[in-house]
């Protein structure tokens, strides 16, 4: 099998995959007619599927495929393989399968870590009642107004475009489309359509903040998965003819690399400072905020970025009951029981169930791959690598084994 046979048939085995179970297919830009040809086929079986996957899986090496391709094309194909399997039926414990979607374990937390982030927060919150009381009270202060929350977004989206269009070339006429939603498993989606355009969903059931704001802005869109689908749309599939990168696949290890990089948006968008940043967007809407006040407030908690994969992995690896998981997150995340629910909800989702992994490994992951750059290099420089590169999270550590960052690619 040649090489554009063999992606073919892989793009064919994503889009059979989403007939099983819809909504495993984030986006699929490619051609209409191929999706067309697959919706119209016989239901397939799973266990065909995944017998397909690992079929590929063992062809892809003899192809004519560049090595960066087959790196991606066997780490997918793996992820798939593993997706048809369980929906055949087969058993497969949590931790493998995590493994499987994304090329990382799950592993838990250091409560002692946990408990180092509550007493940074202490001092950051300081007074005599309670520190989830402390922390309840600072967040209800800092709470968008649901009348407010449409144009806080568009305000933040405007000023991070502007930012990241200094930073990376974009398309003229990419556009983001927001929609304010209720009653989802998550904070924020976003949909990305093809020819440059995302429509980005946001949940209002979780009451937004003005600190948490420009991040879930940075990482559905500027710079994070708007621009990400931008630019390999552009440069990996328009002008070096990787077709697959028309399909994102739930699940898969281009989630962790997608999830991370966007997680880490406004750092590499705006950087310290962010605080002050978004004080200065939002004051025209009549919102206040301590900018300073809210960056040290983030700096605390971040020390608690592993209690949601600890969670998932009581829920699903210990069997744990749900009223333990809930308070296991409130403990540590200080949080009501309603907001530990809902996050519960989203570790439950048979499709969602290990994705909070992409989040907290893929955040690590990329973070020490950015931090891994010369002297001479700038963050912008090395995000850039993550937008444009078919990058798995196996390249990354690769890199940070060797301790030597390694030159972009050309995009031509």
């Amino acid at each position: 099998m040649d090489g554009n046979a063999l992606v073919r048939e892989y793009l064919v085995l994503g889009l059979r995959l989403d007939r099983l179970h819809p909504g495993l297919v984030d986006s699929y830009t490619g051609d209409r007619a191929l999706r067309r040809a697959v919706d119209n086929e016989t239901r397939p079986h799973p266990a065909a599927l995944a017998e397909r996957a690992g079929l590929l899986r063992r062809e892809l090496p003899g192809t004519d495929l560049e090595p960066d391709r087959k790196r991606f094309l066997a780490a997918h194909l793996t992820a798939l393989e593993c997706t048809a399997r369980k929906l055949a039926g087969v058993r497969i414990g949590f931790v493998d399968e995590v493994r499987a979607y994304f090329q990382v374990d799950a592993v838990p937390g250091n409560p002692d870590e946990y408990r180092r982030a509550h007493a940074r927060l202490a001092e950051v919150l300081p007074g005599h009642q309670s520190l989830r009381e402390r922390l309840a009270d600072y967040r209800v202060g800092e709470t968008v107004p649901p009348r407010k929350l449409d144009a806080a977004v568009h305000a933040l989206s405007s000023a991070l475009r502007d930012q990241v269009r200094q930073q990376y070339a974009l398309p003229e006429h990419e556009v983001v489309e927001y929609e304010v939603v209720t009653d989802k498993p998550w904070s924020g989606f976003n949909y990305y359509l093809g020819d440059f355009r995302s429509r980005v969903a946001i949940n209002a059931d979780l009451g937004h903040r003005m600190s948490n704001l420009p991040h879930l802005v940075a990482h559905e869109a500027y710079p994070g998965h708007h621009t990400e689908h931008c630019r390999k749309e552009v440069g990996l599939v328009g002008k070096r003819g990787q077709l697959e990168q028309s399909l994102f696949v739930i699940n898969t290890p281009q989630c962790l690399m997608a999830e991370g990089m966007a997680e880490l948006g406004l750092h590499a968008a705006v950087g310290p400072g962010w605080g002050r940043w978004t004080e200065r967007v939002l004051r025209d809407l009549g919102l206040r905020m301590d900018g300073d006040q809210a960056e040290r407030v983030e700096q605390a908690v971040a020390g608690l970025i592993g209690v949601r994969q600890d969670a998932a992995l009581m829920l699903h690896d210990r069997r744990a009951s749900q009223d333990d998981v809930v308070a296991y997150l409130r403990r540590w995340l200080l949080i009501p029981e309603g907001r530990a629910r809902q996050m519960l909800r989203f570790l439950g989702d048979p499709l969602w169930r290990a994705y909070t992994t992409t989040y907290v490994e893929g955040a690590r992951l990329v973070r020490a791959w950015l931090d891994l750059r010369p002297p001479t290099g700038t963050l912008a420089e090395r995000y850039l690598r993550l937008l444009d590169e078919p990058l798995v999270p196996e390249a990354l550590r690769e890199e940070l084994r060797e301790g030597v960052p390694r030159l972009p690619r050309d995009p031509g």
